[in-house]
């Protein structure tokens, strides 16, 4: 675990000297209202630094498509883990989360590598 931790650290210490600001709302549902049919969403939010890239072309599959953005956050930084039903927010654009990658060390995750799409 000791290793883990100060991998960790790094990740979130890298990301904030190099990353931009971003904002991750957590999305979830709260109640079913049966009489119109809908599902009531809570949300929360995030503010943290992200690595913000272009998808490179052989990072393209059935999920992910060219013209996307690959966003990392350091796992350290979240207060949750992200989903593909929450989303993200960049210079004022609400990006959709598609594909979510963890990267870890003794199960503990290090960074969340989010592939993004407007």
């Amino acid at each position: 675990m000791g290793l883990a931790n100060s991998l960790r650290k790094v990740a979130s210490k890298s990301i904030s000297k190099f990353g931009g600001t971003v904002t991750v709302t957590f999305v979830t549902a709260s109640a079913y209202d049966t009489s119109s049919g809908t599902i009531t969403t809570s949300s929360s939010s995030d503010s943290v630094k992200g690595v913000l890239e272009d998808v490179n072309q052989r990072d393209v599959n059935e999920l992910v498509r060219a013209g996307d953005k690959r966003l990392t956050v350091a796992a350290q930084d979240l207060t949750s883990t992200p989903e593909t039903n929450d989303r993200v927010l960049i210079g004022g654009v609400t990006h959709q989360i598609v594909q979510i990658e963890t990267i870890e060390q003794d199960n503990t995750a290090i960074v969340y590598v989010l592939s993004l799409r407007v």
